[in-house]
């Protein structure tokens, strides 16, 4: 139950959306008028009344009802009529106006049909348009077909069933098309007409025409004021031009005075073809063979005026349909009228596209007509017109299509071949650009008028410089023109590119929105056809394929990378490069390793220290830390060794193995210095295009081409190479010359480019090489026009270039030599111009012999000895300074145990002194007891020395003692008994003095009297402080 009420509920919905519909469909028909007045500006009376019949509602017995418009339900809506108001056409235009609004807009016309004579020139259909314009009441034109109409700014609301004048040169495109001429010479009057005729002619043929192979390009413009005398002057330029094919719009006078002076330069005969409008077509000595247009039902007023009935209803039945129709303005004295349902009724019109008595009927924006028929007429014997084909409507297609008949075609000079279109210059303008080895280019000197014969003369192009013609040429190229000219005989003029650019496109808007290319450089020379061949390291890519002709590749090549060959980076330390740094670390620790265990060894072996039998029995000492250093270095670096070895069986084992390992180390260190030194030569740095470094570029590896080059075409071609492309697009150079000096440098890492060129300079410079192999594969190529008659002649001559080995024979035709160049000519260039011969051997040869080492490769060893060489008199400096801190230190302490030592003698002497005055006290107190004479020096001298004691008396003690004395005193001072002085200054140390010092360890001299004993004097006064 609830899906029914759903489905009621709906239906009655859309029931009552419908009927809303058709209620507000009557109310809006209810509102719109209900009978259309058509005005009619008419040349005759038979126009006239073929206009009110067709209109009107009442039937007439020659015209069926079906073709009253009245009567016609698919185009008048039900309760509408429609009703005619005609006048006739004034050939003043004053007065047309005043008729106009006084007969047509006072009884509120909808739109207007107006006609005029072609012998009455267009101000009368003017004057309606601008009249009916200015209410915005639409104008429909059946025989006016001047270009003025197509201004929307002045006639804003007049459309036409009959299409413009220069609406021609779409079928002059399609003919030309069909009979594949790319090359013309146009010809036309300065009118409005003739001027647009041209325009439309260039802007189809690059918007439509994608296909450069096929697109007609216009050669010369020959523009000429109406209503000539005389043509000849232009005729003299058209005669130097290659085109021989001539389009040509012209009245009817002017075509006779260009057919006249054409006839007398004998320019419409065999080789010519014209092609004319239809106003031309119709002059009275149109010469045989010339091909002209004319327009299907160009005279046949009354299907126009039908047509233009019918369209008009078809725009009304829309309008009425979709929105409400304000009546139209009444009074032309109201400027103030602003009708715009009449602007929106012009909309509707435009729109239109029916199938009419005179085809089908349809408008462009400009309210012109489309899709209008032609037929090609062929000028015969005797101005007879033959129909050769048709451009008509394809109802299939749903556009215009071009139909002729080959066969039956006339051509000038009653030939039935068609004609090449063009004729073969056996003078060229060939243009070159410098890139060795290819062309070479210098700058004559001061005092030189003319090239070496192997030269030739290349002034830039077009250039108005005094300067532009002091330069000459030569190289592969040069060598290849030469002999091109020679095999297919043409003479030239040779001339440089004026910006020194192979050229590149820019993208310019065109009309329509739409971009076209623009060519720079020679390419763009070539396209403006200002050139007729390029003989240059050209090469051969899409983009320039599109706009240009190519021979044969005369050189296959590709792109290739060059770079600068890393030379061996002599550090510093070039030296320790053999080894890695782990590995002088190792040596470095086993070296100081080896010499600890030894220091052990010998240090706590038993047997590591023993006498030898010449050594007086002294005991050898033991290897000590520094010494063991010393010899595990001295092992190591294969110096003498004077001393410290080890004296242990077990240390002089690890010193015999450690004298292998060094050995190892050693033989090791200098093959691998030869090697790395030596004999190593270096590679390249990058593998090609698909490095890993390349395709992610760094920021410390950079890369570059020559903008605007096929290179650079290459790169925005390949999807997978776009991010490299952007990273090296900020790079590039303007020329490969600045670029591959920039790679020698240093200052460019990488330069991507030709790999002809690119190997020519890798065989000069010894230190350039290419890496990685060649990618973007193509060839060079010689640039000509496109449609030039010298391309397949061109192309046989470098395929023989290529097959056969030079040689020469006498041409019987011309009695001239010729150079046939049978295959081994291009190879020959090859070996001349890029590979220079016994320069590549020379590079060759480079790269066997081993490098010669030098300061750069060595400096860091001689830095080490100059190192060492600082470190050691460092070091002295040191030892000195210590030791003068040393002696100084040393001579303090000697002048401190002197005073020290001076002191306890003084102290010393004291006492003695003190306890020989109270022993002499004593004594003298013995001697005044017993009587007996002697001194105090006697009895102290018994006491400290018995052998005194045996003495009888003082009185003998001198002279007795002095013998004992002296000889008791000498051996102390002269040595031992028996030796001389001699001997005991060599063999043993001096005797100690009598006295004790401090400090030091000297014999008691008690067998010595003391000097203040009798022996001596027996007055010791002297010694009383």
């Amino acid at each position: 139950m609830a899906a029914d009420g759903f489905v009621y509920r709906w239906l009655l919905f859309a029931t009552t959306i419908v009927l809303l519909a058709e209620a507000a469909q009557r109310h809006t028909a209810s509102d719109n008028p209900s009978t259309y007045n058509i005005g009619g500006v008419l040349s005759n009376s038979d126009s006239e009344e073929h206009f009110s019949t067709t209109i009107k509602s009442i039937i007439l017995d020659s015209i069926p009802p079906q073709q009253h418009l009245n009567f016609d339900q698919q185009y008048v809506p039900r309760k509408v009529t429609y009703y005619d108001k005609t006048i006739r056409m004034d050939k003043n235009p004053i007065k047309t106006v005043f008729n106009v609004c006084d007969k047509l807009i006072e009884n509120r016309v909808y739109a207007v049909v107006v006609s005029h004579e072609q012998t009455s020139g267009d101000l009368s259909p003017a004057a309606v348009s601008y009249t009916s314009g200015f209410y915005s009441i639409p104008v429909i034109g059946i025989s006016s077909r001047d270009a003025a109409f197509s201004d929307k700014n002045i006639h804003v609301s007049f459309l036409r069933t009959v299409p413009p004048y220069y609406h021609q040169a779409d079928v002059w495109l399609e003919m030309l098309s069909h009979f594949s001429y790319t090359k013309v010479i146009i010809i036309h009057s300065s009118d409005t007409d003739g001027r647009a005729i041209l325009g439309r002619f260039q802007t189809t043929s690059q918007t439509y025409y994608d296909d450069v192979d096929v697109r007609a390009t216009v050669e010369l413009i020959v523009e000429f004021e109406p209503k000539l005398e005389s043509f000849t002057e232009h005729l003299i330029d058209m005669k130097t031009a290659q085109s021989r094919v001539y389009l040509v719009y012209a009245s009817t006078e002017d075509a006779q005075v260009i057919f006249r002076d054409a006839g007398e330069y004998n320019m419409t005969g065999e080789g010519h073809v014209w092609i004319v409008t239809e106003q031309a077509l119709f002059a009275n000595n149109t010469p045989d063979g010339v091909l002209g247009l004319q327009l299907e039902h160009a005279h046949s007023d009354k299907g126009h005026i039908r047509d233009s009935v019918y369209v008009l209803a078809s725009a009304i039945k829309e309008m009425i349909s979709n929105e409400t129709i304000a009546e139209a303005p009444k009074d032309c004295g109201d400027s103030a009228v602003n009708w715009e349902s009449g602007k929106r009724l012009f909309q509707y019109l435009k729109s239109r596209n029916i199938t009419g008595e005179t085809g089908q009927v349809a408008f462009d924006d400009n309210g012109d007509r489309i899709y209008a028929g032609y037929d090609v007429i062929n000028i015969r014997e005797q101005q007879k017109k033959h129909v050769v084909g048709k451009f008509s409507y394809d109802s299939e297609r749903a556009k215009m299509r071009m139909r002729i008949n080959d066969s039956e075609i006339i051509w000038p000079g009653k030939q039935r071949r068609k004609p090449e279109g063009i004729m073969i210059p056996t003078h060229l303008k060939v243009l070159t650009i410098e890139e060795k080895p290819f062309v070479y280019v210098r700058r004559m000197g001061d005092d030189e008028f003319r090239c070496e014969p192997d030269e030739r003369p290349c002034p830039l192009f077009n250039a108005t410089d005094s300067t532009a013609n002091e330069f000459c040429c030569r190289g592969y190229c040069i060598d290849l023109l030469i002999e091109l000219s020679k095999r297919i005989n043409f003479t030239y003029d040779l001339a440089l590119s004026p910006d020194g650019q192979f050229g590149h496109y820019i993208l310019r808007n065109n009309t329509g929105m739409t971009l076209r290319k623009e060519w720079t450089g020679l390419i763009g020379e070539l396209v403006n056809e200002r050139a007729d061949m390029i003989v240059a390291p050209l090469t051969i890519n899409p983009e320039r394929a599109e706009y240009i002709e190519f021979s044969k590749p005369f050189k296959y090549q590709g792109i290739t990378i060059l770079e600068k060959k890393p030379s061996r980076s002599s550090t510093l330390v070039s030296f320790l490069q053999p080894f890695s740094n782990t590995l002088w670390i190792l040596v470095m620790v086993s070296v100081h390793v080896v010499a600890l265990v030894l220091y052990l060894l010998d240090r706590f072996s038993p047997f590591g220290r023993f006498k030898l039998s010449h050594s007086d029995s002294n005991e050898e000492k033991a290897l000590n830390l520094s010494s063991a250093v010393w010899f595990a270095w001295g092992v190591l670096l294969n110096s003498g060794i004077g001393e410290g070895t080890p004296r242990s069986f077990s240390a002089r084992v690890l010193g015999m193995v450690w004298a292998g390992f060094a050995m190892i180390i050693v033989a090791s260190y200098t093959a691998n210095l030869a090697a790395f030194l030596v004999l190593e030569r270096p590679k390249t740095k990058l593998s090609g295009i698909n490095d890993a470094r390349l395709r992610n570029t760094m920021e410390n590896l950079t890369c570059a081409t020559v903008k605007g080059s096929s290179v650079d075409m290459y790169f925005r071609r390949q999807v997978e190479l776009s991010n490299m492309y952007r990273t090296m697009e900020a790079n590039n150079y303007a020329t490969a010359e600045h670029a591959i000096q920039d790679v020698k440098k240093g200052k460019l890492m990488a330069f991507i480019w030709d790999s002809s060129r690119l190997e020519y300079e890798a065989s000069k410079d010894c230190e350039l090489v290419t890496a990685g192999e060649l990618f973007g594969r193509s060839g060079y190529g010689i640039g000509l026009q496109k449609g030039s008659p010298w391309t397949d002649a061109v192309t046989l001559a470098i395929l023989e270039f290529h097959e056969s080995k030079s040689s020469r024979r006498p041409n019987r035709e011309s009695c001239l030599f010729l150079v046939y160049l049978k295959g081994g000519f291009m190879e020959k260039l090859d070996k001349q111009w890029i590979f220079h011969g016994h320069v590549q051997q020379n590079c060759e040869l480079f790269e066997k012999t081993p490098n010669t080492l030098g300061l750069k490769n060595m400096a860091g060893v001689f830095i080490l000895v100059g190192v060492g060489i600082a470190g050691g008199v460092g070091l002295i400096i040191i030892e000195v300074i210590y030791k003068k801190h040393q002696v100084k230190k040393q001579k303090r302490l000697d002048i401190a145990r002197h005073a020290a030592d001076k002191w306890r003698g003084t102290i010393e002497k004291r006492k003695t002194i003190r306890a020989s005055l109270a022993m002499q006290r004593q004594y003298n107190v013995g001697l005044h007891a017993t009587h007996v004479p002697g001194t105090i020096s006697l009895a102290v001298d018994k006491r400290r020395y018995p052998r005194l004691g045996q003495r009888l008396g003082p009185e003998r003690a001198w002279p007795g003692d002095a013998a004992d004395v002296l000889r008791i005193r000498r051996p102390y001072e002269l040595g031992k008994p028996g030796q001389s002085p001699k001997v005991m200054a060599a063999n043993q140390p001096a005797m100690p003095m009598p006295i004790a010092m401090l400090g030091k360890t000297r014999p008691q001299q008690n067998m010595l009297p003391p000097r203040y004993s009798p022996g001596y004097t027996s007055d010791v006064s002297h010694l009383v402080v």
